[in-house]
């Protein structure tokens, strides 16, 4: 979360300072049309926040994006279980974190006709930066991003425990 505190519908009170300094005057002038100040009766930050939690980080989506209802939590859409993803030829990732570089062959550019890829894949770790690494499951950690909330973040970190100590 942000050291400094953002605006999001209630500007910060107006202060009387040369430069680098909001005029109301000036803003409402330019943005007379704009349809904020019609609805801050309606609408405050803390309205925003809840509507926020609940319609974008635990809300069910309609008929949206191409998508006729999608649930944003990680759990119910069921998070990947890279222990079991199968591998090998015909389409198949060549490992559950690599997809198969192997060519289908002269003439064709289908997948389904890609062999099991014979060569040698680098180990994946160790990954840059923090964290319980680059091989963990989103099985693993979907339950925990899950459980976030606004507000609830911390610098650095997925969730709690997520840099691999507690």
């Amino acid at each position: 979360m942000a050291e400094q505190p953002q605006t999001i519908v209630e500007p910060a009170a107006p202060v009387d300072r040369p430069l680098g300094s909001r005029n109301q005057s000036n803003l409402s002038a330019m943005f007379g049309d704009s349809p904020l100040p019609g609805y801050l009766g309606e609408i405050n930050d803390d309205e925003r926040k809840t509507l926020y939690q609940d319609e974008v980080l635990d809300g069910t989506v309609s008929d949206g994006m191409g998508f006729p209802n999608f649930d944003t939590s990680y759990t119910i859409n069921g998070s990947p279980d890279l222990d079991t993803v199968e591998t090998g030829g015909g389409g198949k990732p060549a490992t559950p974190y690599v997809p198969n570089p192997d060519s289908p062959g002269p003439g064709s550019m289908s997948a389904s006709d890609q062999a099991e890829f014979a060569g040698t894949i680098p180990d994946s770790s160790p990954e840059y930066g923090s964290g319980l690494g680059g091989l963990v499951s989103p099985s693993t950690t979907s339950a925990e991003i899950e459980k976030q909330t606004l507000g609830g973040y911390i610098s650095g970190k997925s969730y709690a425990g997520s840099n691999g100590v507690s």
